[in-house]
């Protein structure tokens, strides 16, 4: 049995202020290992629906600095998850089965920074496709059963098409 419920909610300008307080504790928890924490994700595109997880996007130099604090995490409610399904990624969840934040860790110059920073910097820019997006969402929230899978699959087209003119678009900017 799924005990995960796949809710997509309207925008919530408190999802800001939750970052804000997330950024602070991680700073004091990982210091100079994070050379960048930043709000990634549909919680920082204002008017965007979303599920409501902070996602969080950290830069560090070398992971063998991040793991070095892999206990430091655990300690602020972070279990470990590895790469969770992309290389390159240092993956720590929050909140159990309803999670509260999401945080996504790449080395420096790693593509997955990139498309990161590009997709939400595009959907801020471009309101009409994040009201598209938002849409998307709701249906594939709708459709899916609180299966996240299906709900990735629901939207998997959507973000790729939107991902390459994102990059495309930051890139050129």
């Amino acid at each position: 049995m799924n005990l995960r419920k796949i809710e997509v909610v309207s925008y919530d300008s408190a999802w800001v202020e939750k970052f804000k307080s997330e950024r602070s504790l991680l700073k004091q928890v990982l210091g100079n290992v994070a050379m960048e924490i930043e709000h990634i994700g549909s919680t920082a595109v204002p008017g965007l629906a979303a599920k409501p997880v902070i996602d969080i996007l950290i830069e560090v130099a070398d992971f063998s600095e991040l793991e070095s604090e892999t206990h430091a995490m655990e300690s602020i409610g972070y279990p470990v998850m590895g790469e969770n399904g992309i290389a390159g990624r240092r993956y720590f969840q929050k909140g159990g089965v309803q999670r509260s934040h999401h945080v996504h860790a790449f080395e420096a110059g790693d593509t997955h920074l990139l498309r990161h920073r590009a997709y939400r910097d595009y959907l801020i820019a471009h309101p009409d496709v994040a009201t598209e997006y938002s849409e998307t969402k709701r249906i594939a929230a709708a459709s899916c059963r609180d299966d996240i899978n299906q709900y990735m699959s629901l939207k998997d087209s959507f973000i790729k098409k939107h991902e390459t003119l994102a990059v495309e678009w930051y890139i050129s900017q």
